[in-house]
């Protein structure tokens, strides 16, 4: 169940290396161009910013920016105001229990 299962041996008479042939340079002519290659050509789009396009992308990342500031400090914010709470009624607690122990 877990041994590997191999495929068959391949029956193919093997290859044989292919006769080396003889290559002759053409003349090179000096006065003909070289050809130049074309670009290659992509699939992708392209972006192409305008100057309108340009401006609500800053102005988009702006308001992005100046909300998660807002969101940020806000719960900045509300930490502390929870600990304030928290520190204030440890105070009063503890001004309670050191009353009642006098008494």
């Amino acid at each position: 169940m877990f041994t590997p299962k191999y495929p068959p041996q391949d029956t193919a008479p093997p290859a044989t290396a292919p006769a080396p042939t003889v290559h002759t340079p053409a003349p090179v002519q000096p006065s003909a161009p070289a050809p130049v290659p074309a670009a290659a050509v992509s699939n992708r789009p392209t972006v192409q910013l305008t100057p309108g396009s340009a401006l609500a992308l800053a102005a988009g990342g702006g308001a992005v920016v100046l909300v998660v500031g807002a969101v940020l400090v806000s719960m900045l914010l509300a930490i502390a105001i929870t600990a304030t709470s928290v520190a204030v009624c440890a105070v009063v607690l503890r001004s309670l229990l050191n009353a009642e122990r006098k008494y």
